[in-house]
């Protein structure tokens, strides 16, 4: 067995292991992340890089101000616990590409050149604008909930209660481009020691910190808009809290039942990996 290939093993199994003690996943959640994180490492350590960099800190930034969270979120696992369900929203477009990635090149790293090859540069674009979008609406979520600034959906801009699907605040908008540099980061750090370009292709790929930057504050965007117009978000005076499905005590806010939370995820994903795809063609 190829030495990349064990690491990755033991490196997976010792963060979903890790990941399952600590609430952050369930059972299945646990076996699904051991299984992409395997695939990323496996193939390409940059762009297991970017998965790790999204996992560590959306956990640690789920895990930020619970009591205030668990009084206005229906939803409200202890330790922000995900399962296999969101785990593969989240990771599963990227694992397909990653395979793709390695089914035309093996572990090769390289960097990102259109002129050498359009595909090659236009699948990592699409893992790059992936996390971006999937750091990005996770940073903003977790903290913008917490800012003191009054929630406002984006379709109106009007003034919603704290848990509104689509409702967006400055501090969250900063916090997922913010969350959007760190995946760009972490696809360039590591790439300054495995890859060898020619000087001017190299300067290039520097490009993609503000590129990412940028995707990660469009998925965020493309998330809120999605979720404002098509998952469902009504004012419960039982529960008092914003929850996602109709019912006799629900007063409706915004959205219909369209799409619930991992489909909005997925396709905001999908929006956003496709592009970012296309603009690494024209920048790279």
């Amino acid at each position: 067995m190829d030495n990349q290939v064990i690491i990755a093993v033991l490196i997976s199994f010792f963060i979903a292991f890790r990941a399952y003690r600590k609430n952050s996943l369930d059972v299945s959640g646990a076996f699904a992340g051991f299984f992409v994180m395997v695939v990323h490492l496996s193939v390409n350590y940059r762009f297991g890089a970017m998965l790790l960099a999204f996992f560590f800190s959306s956990s640690k930034l789920t895990k930020m101000g619970e009591d205030r969270k668990r009084s206005f979120d229906a939803d409200f696992k202890e330790g922000g616990q995900r399962n296999w369900i969101q785990v593969l929203s989240n990771s599963g477009i990227a694992t397909v590409l990653v395979v793709a990635f390695w089914n035309l090149t093996g572990s090769q790293d390289t960097c990102l050149n259109s002129k050498e090859s359009y595909l090659i540069t236009s699948l990592v674009g699409g893992l790059i604008g992936h996390y971006s979008c999937c750091n990005g609406d996770t940073w903003s979520s977790e903290l913008g909930v917490l800012s003191d600034a009054q929630p406002r959906l984006i379709t109106t801009f009007k003034p919603v209660r704290r848990g509104t699907n689509g409702g967006i605040t400055k501090a969250g908008l900063l916090a997922a481009a913010a969350a959007g540099s760190v995946i760009g980061l972490a696809f360039v750090l590591p790439g300054l020691f495995s890859t060898s370009c020619t000087n001017d292709v190299f300067l290039k790929q520097l490009l993609v910190i503000p590129l990412s930057t940028l995707a990660g504050l469009a998925g965020s965007l493309i998330d809120s808009l999605l979720g404002a117009t098509l998952q469902f978000s009504g004012f419960c005076s039982v529960r008092n809290k914003v929850v996602s499905k109709p019912g006799p005590t629900v007063k409706r806010i915004s959205g219909l039942r369209i799409l619930d939370n991992n489909g909005v995820n997925l396709v905001s994903i999908l929006l956003t990996s496709m592009l970012t795809s296309f603009i690494c063609l024209y920048i790279f």
